[in-house]
């Protein structure tokens, strides 16, 4: 029977083809994998000789043998909830479109060779760059300078484990592979252990869910869905491999990696200003923070609560009908701009879930202060050096991530305003352009409102690029 792409997939049960899928699927795709560190090898080939094409081909294909499938790192995440049993490191395999036609495989092979596309053209392509608006290809890290043909993602909850697998497999690689770069990765939690990012918000939240076994706890934990389905179809993050040996089968998942540095202490400014300027006091100067981001530091949605939840669960069942007039979360809020819900008056909900994705990202970098700490000084925040390892699987990346980037995240006419009230501007923390004046309110669900200097430019990005992950049924047959 064939896979239904439409349709959130029910794993513990499968059987068919979506029992080989899963088998040859690799993990990280449909659920997230969790690892508090992580490493990622970005790798070029060497030249196009006959015998340096072979020693790409046998090294994507040695890989094979530290990874593991989608169907194994389920069953082991059931395990840990279950019974608390430590699952097997993360070793996950990516190509770029270059990276497919130097190990000799055909473009009307490659997943993504219809002209024109991203993943053909590459992040570092003008096209790219003009579309995103990003920084320009010489002012990225020199790794992303140059043409880049895979990554190799090694994660585990150990660093050790990390570095035992990177040892193996640097062991694998010949005089043709050579190793342009590596990113380290590593979590950072609150005081109640949730994952959080540099800014110190709660991170991950709000992800298209594609198990009907993930969507259920979601529902559970939600107490009910009543206005935001949780529950996305396996055509918004799966694609069939064209290269593998049964494409029916078979499948694979666009990949974008991004390096977006953090200033911390220019954001952390940004929060006291607004705040300052729009009079806040006490506790309600957290409420500052949060019209930036549309969450506040718990994860508690600006919309449904005037102040953050003292640690409740990280609602997510919620929707922006209530606030049309962004009298509680601007128009500008970070998780607004990126998911309207329904609210961006451009298209229908229908339509707008179209563009999310499955994020994964990573935060990167050594810090000597303490995130969660709100007594310590601007002068003691960060500026540079450390960031997020934007990481995001789509089925289409013009539709899902350039679209959420540039015609959501960097547009100021997004989304769509009552008449009379002043366009939104960017978004505040990784919308890149030129910076409009913001509007916020002054209270929360109040009419009146003041303009202030938008918050400056905290999110810089250094590099990236796009990747195909196959199946493991494609490595296999190198």
């Amino acid at each position: 029977m064939p896979i239904d792409l439409n349709a959130p997939l029910t794993w513990k049960s499968a059987t068919g083809d979506a029992a080989v899928m899963l088998k040859q699927l690799q993990p990280n795709i449909v659920k997230a994998h969790v690892r508090d560190h992580l490493q990622l090898l970005f790798v070029q080939f060497a030249d196009s000789t006959p015998a340096a094409k072979a020693e790409a081909r046998a090294f994507l294909k040695a890989l094979t043998g530290k990874m593991k499938s989608a169907k194994t790192h389920l069953d082991e995440a059931e395990a840990f909830s279950t019974s608390g049993a430590p699952g097997t490191p993360y070793v996950g395999v990516g190509l770029t479109f270059q990276g497919y036609k130097k190990i000799g495989i055909a473009v009307a092979k490659i997943p993504g060779n219809a002209s024109p596309g991203p993943f053909k053209d590459s992040m570092r392509s003008d096209v790219s760059v003009a579309a995103l608006s990003d920084p320009p290809v010489a002012n990225w890290e020199q790794t992303f300078r140059h043409t880049i043909h895979a990554v190799v993602l090694i994660g585990d909850a150990s660093e050790a484990a990390v570095v035992k697998i990177r040892a193996e497999i640097d062991a694998l690689m010949t005089a043709h592979i050579k190793l342009l770069g590596v990113e380290k990765g590593s979590s950072q939690k609150n005081g109640h252990g949730d994952g959080i990012e540099h800014f110190g918000y709660i991170d991950g939240r709000s992800q298209p869910i594609f198990l009907t076994e993930d969507i259920a706890d979601e529902r559970h934990k939600m107490d009910g869905t009543t206005v935001w389905n949780p529950a996305f179809g396996l055509g918004r993050v799966l694609v069939a491999d064209s290269a593998a040996p049964d494409p029916t089968k078979q499948f694979g998942s666009f990949f974008v990696c991004r390096k977006l540095e953090q200033n911390v202490r220019a954001f952390r400014k940004a929060e006291n200003d607004f705040a300052t300027a729009l009079g806040l006091a006490g506790e309600d100067r957290k409420r500052a923070g949060a019209m930036i981001v549309g969450r506040f530091r718990d994860g508690t949605p600006l919309t449904t609560q005037r102040s953050d939840g003292a640690h409740s669960p990280i609602m997510n069942d919620f929707d922006y009908d209530s606030d049309d007039v962004a009298g509680k979360c601007p128009f500008y809020g970070h998780v607004r701009k990126t998911n309207p819900r329904g609210s961006g008056g451009f298209e229908p909900q229908s339509n707008e879930r179209l563009h999310l994705m499955a994020r994964r990202g990573q935060t990167y970098g050594n810090r000597t202060d303490n995130p969660t700490d709100e007594s310590l000084p601007l002068s003691s925040r960060p500026t540079t050096g450390i960031g997020l390892l934007f990481m995001a699987f789509n089925s289409q990346i013009e539709t899902q991530f350039q679209f959420t980037q540039a015609t959501w995240a960097n547009n100021p006419g997004f989304p769509s305003v009552p008449p009379g009230h002043p366009a939104p501007g960017l978004d505040q923390v990784i919308g890149q352009g030129t910076r409009p004046t913001a509007v916020a309110p002054l209270t929360w669900g109040g009419k009146d409102s003041k303009p202030l200097s938008a918050a400056p430019q905290a999110v810089t990005m250094k590099g990236g690029e796009y990747f195909f992950m196959p199946s493991l049924a494609f490595l296999k047959s190198l």
